[in-house]
């Protein structure tokens, strides 16, 4: 039961295409290591990266959003914060308490969830309005 790339997720911006391709891959790795009894490990490898990738993956998406004015920016940045919240918030308490099974069981079901959802509609309509002001 892992999770991968579907071309149904593409919204049709190569470089974000591509970054939302490399999330998926590391959360895939965390759903890989739990089923092989490594979780905690790959949780500390996946909120190392997590807490550098995801501003730089929100920034470029949030640059394109401002450079071609994009109506929803307020709404998709406000999305981005509550996920930066929620990583910072799991990483506070895994550096508070020591990483559990239970962080990794809640990491799993939270970016999962959020990612597949802010991916599949939130940046599709993102990708929509971009293809829309194109020749």
């Amino acid at each position: 039961m892992g999770i991968q790339w579907r071309d149904s997720l593409a919204i049709g911006v190569e470089a974000i295409d591509n970054q939302h391709k490399e999330l998926l891959l590391r959360f895939d790795r965390l759903l890989s290591a739990c089923q092989a009894g490594q979780g905690i490990e790959e949780l500390k490898k996946l909120q190392a990266f997590l807490g550098e990738y995801v501003f730089t993956h929100f920034s470029d998406e949030e640059a394109l959003q401002l450079l071609h004015r994009y109506p929803g920016y307020e709404a998709h940045h406000a999305e981005h914060l509550y996920f930066i919240d929620q990583i910072n918030t799991l990483q506070s308490e895994t550096l508070a308490k020591g990483i559990s099974t239970h962080n990794v069981v809640e990491t799993n079901n939270m970016l999962l969830k959020w990612l597949l959802n802010h991916i599949s509609k939130v940046d599709m309509e993102l990708g929509a309005f971009l293809k829309a002001g194109k020749p």
